[in-house]
């Protein structure tokens, strides 16, 4: 996986990107409060959330499209199992033997999200739960081509009501010190997109951005550090909390029960 292809991930060692990769630890801290038995998390990515959840639960599996790096001490000990495919379908998982299903910033990148929660439902016990975050698209400060769809609230909780009896929709926020990053990154943001005068970041096929987009948003990111550093060095996933959600928050921050 090249350079490019990894910049919608959110890195644990560049520095340039702790705001996000903070942003996103909040929602496995929190996770990690919840769980228990077989969880199945969707979309591991570097990793980073294993050490938060792996000690929670009896068994944990792992899914993602590319191969996950697991520190050998924790597979060594622990009962985790990893599958490299793409979802969905969520091959290799039985029918009502997980649960917990956490999936956190996938959703977007599915073209079939409904494919996607009915397999989750699948997998599932009765009663078992799906946490799930995603970006809030109301906060959005330009379009991501890496994104099939982002969300508003509404749309979130009426997608997963189609599939769960009991659906619980909470918000990523951000302190004063995060929403002073957040106001600076999109005046940065905004010098860049004054540019496009024909609008074509909403116009043309995704394809055709995502590279220019990974360039572009890499230079701002390490732009936004350098102008910033004490700033961005200081924000820690205690900046963030997860209440009752609005159209301000950063993230969906969403528990669904499957009866």
């Amino acid at each position: 996986m090249g350079i490019l292809q990894t910049a919608e991930r959110s890195s644990a060692t560049d520095s340039s990107e702790n705001v996000v990769f903070q942003r996103h630890l909040i929602a496995y801290k929190e996770t990690a409060k919840l769980i228990s038995g077989t969880v199945l998390e969707i979309g591991s990515g570097e990793g980073y959330g294993i050490r938060e959840l792996v000690d929670k639960c009896d068994k944990y599996i792992a899914i993602d499209k590319y191969a996950t790096k697991i520190n050998p001490e924790i597979k060594k000990s622990k009962n985790i199992t990893f599958i490299e495919c793409e979802v969905p379908p969520l091959k290799d998982i039985d029918d009502n033997c997980i649960d917990y299903v956490v999936t956190f910033q996938v959703i977007e990148h599915i073209f079939d999200d409904k494919y996607f929660l009915s397999e989750i439902k699948r997998v599932l016990k009765k009663n078992g739960k799906l946490i799930l975050t995603t970006p809030n698209k109301k906060m959005s400060l330009s379009r991501n081509p890496w994104h099939i769809r982002e969300y508003t609230v509404q749309e979130m909780s009426d997608l997963l009501t189609d599939f769960f009896s009991k659906t619980e929709i909470m918000g990523v926020f951000g302190n004063e010190k995060v929403m002073k990053y957040y106001k600076k990154n999109r005046d940065s943001i905004q010098k860049i997109t004054r540019f496009d005068i024909f609008n074509l970041q909403y116009k043309l096929p995704r394809w055709m951005l995502q590279i220019p987009y990974d360039i572009l948003n890499r230079f701002n990111r390490h732009a936004l550090e350098d102008e910033n550093k004490q700033l961005v060095e200081s924000i820690t996933y205690k900046d963030y909390h997860i209440e009752g959600t609005n159209q301000q928050c950063l993230d969906h921050f969403c528990i669904a029960t499957k009866s």
